[in-house]
């Protein structure tokens, strides 16, 4: 536990790590949402979707440990026990419906825009009274946005080869 990191926080702890937590699991959820969708997309696009979930699957995996790290530098610690993640996530994990392709990027890309909303609002929360967890959560922001975008190019780049077909 890092004294000084508590002291120079103008936050309540206890609500910050609540929130950090949170957004550890769902890192966690996301993780194996894009790891699990790589493994079982079939139809248009296979090949590059299953490489970027692939790449997405590593980044939300790095997004769990810089967030692991920040909950113990402030003092607290990481969700422990798996089966906590999807009960304390505000964004769900969801399980495959279908192993299409549009299916899983679809559901990809509600995973994301609730990630943005996530991060968007704890960079919110910690602006001028947080500096390293705002710093970690623009971070992830940032790469969130990508996610979505990228989420949105293959549902266009589907729609257009299905009007092309």
């Amino acid at each position: 536990m890092a004294e000084t990191a508590q002291k120079i926080i103008k936050i309540n702890l206890a609500e910050l790590l609540q929130i950090l937590n949170e957004a550890y699991a769902e890192e966690w959820l996301a993780y194996y949402q894009y790891w699990l969708g790589a493994k079982l997309a079939a139809g248009q696009m296979r090949t590059s979707i299953s490489a970027e979930f692939t790449e997405h699957a590593k980044e939300e995996l790095e997004h769990a440990d810089m967030l692991a790290n920040r909950i113990i530098q402030l003092g607290g610690t990481p969700v422990l026990n798996p089966d906590d993640w999807s009960k304390i996530a505000k964004c769900k994990y969801e399980a495959p419906q279908e192993e299409d392709t549009i299916t899983l990027v679809t559901q990809n890309l509600a995973s994301e825009r609730c990630a943005v909303g996530r991060y968007q609002n704890i960079c919110d929360l910690c602006f001028g009274k947080d500096y390293e967890t705002f710093s970690i959560s623009a971070h992830i922001l940032k790469e969130e946005l990508e996610h979505e975008q990228e989420m949105e190019d293959f549902l266009k780049d589907m729609d257009l080869t299905k009007k092309i077909s």
